[in-house]
């Protein structure tokens, strides 16, 4: 196994910079009040620190994954596009997501019946229900299932079908590299029930056009729907980050459920970023991106 990184020299005199493997030439930075924990597992490099105005904050292999602050705007985005736009989903696999925030969002949709979540960094887990207990709600309910392994070999290995399938994963590089992958892509097609959804972490447009368009390529080749959303999240690289959202069957772009329809009115009124209006607005892009992913 390739030996892990320090990123412990991104802190300095009081300050984190976001260190910009696949940005280069920008650099996002916050203020650090206190670090909570710095560490390495067995694949990645792991801090997490009190910022002065974004709560707190996960950052792997020296990229942002979480703050308290914005959160809501992904997890929301990555959860409820695939979820609301199937009209009666039972079963959901995520690969990544070791914070629990897109299991918190998920569980609030009264009609699933079962949510598998595989995470190869089993100190992402453990550190995340240490530092970020808002999230409990997703690891402590009883439809919950969690696996501690790579997700491609997971699925490879099981014969799990789901409904729909949400991939939280990290950049392309590292311990997420063979989740943007077609061997990946193949699997999660074979493991969709008939009429399901993906929806993966699908980069930044500002960034990121060329990648975008070849991971809709690939899933071109195995889906009738190819849709690329987003949603604006100060902390991610140029403040937006998208999502790849297939199926065989649905038009993803329009729900076909409102949260109404889905939660209780509570976990509803509870929703801070995601909205059916948003869900349309999500994949009106611009037309820089539009025509450089469906020309």
């Amino acid at each position: 196994m390739e030996e892990v990184k320090s990123y412990a020299h991104l802190l300095e005199k009081g300050w984190f910079r976001e260190n910009p493997t696949l940005w280069e030439g920008q650099a996002f930075t916050l203020e650090v009040e206190e670090v909570l924990f710095e560490g390495k597992s067995d694949f990645q490099h792991v801090l997490i620190f009190q910022s002065k105005s974004y709560g707190k904050v996960l950052v792997l292999d020296g990229v942002i994954q979480l703050t308290e602050r914005d959160e809501f705007a992904y997890q929301e985005m990555i959860s409820f596009l695939p979820l609301l736009a199937h009209p009666n989903p039972k079963s959901v696999v995520v690969i990544g997501g070791g914070d629990g925030a897109v299991l918190s969002q998920l569980v609030k949709d009264q009609t699933l019946e079962s949510v598998t979540l595989c995470e190869i960094d089993s100190l992402v887990i453990s550190k995340s229900k240490e530092h970020f207990p808002q999230f409990s709600r997703g690891w402590n309910d009883s439809r919950v299932t969690v696996q501690v392994g790579d997700g491609l070999a997971y699925l490879k290995e099981n014969k799990v079908k789901a409904d729909v399938i949400v991939v939280d994963s990290s950049d392309p590089v590292g311990p997420a590299e063979t989740l943007f992958t077609q061997e990946f892509y193949e699997l999660m097609k074979n493991t969709l029930n008939e009429g399901g959804i993906i929806c993966t972490q699908g980069e930044c447009m500002w960034l990121h056009l060329d990648l975008i368009r070849k991971c809709m390529d690939k899933n071109r080749k195995l889906y009738n729907n190819v849709h690329y959303g987003y949603t604006t999240i100060p902390t991610y690289p140029s403040g937006q980050i998208g999502f790849l959202v297939c199926s065989n069957t649905h038009n993803c772009s329009a729900p076909v459920r409102t949260p109404a329809d889905a939660m209780t009115a509570l976990d509803a009124d509870s929703l801070r970023y995601y909205s059916s209006d948003i869900h349309r607005a999500a994949f009106v892009l611009p037309a820089f991106c539009q025509k450089a992913l469906h020309s």
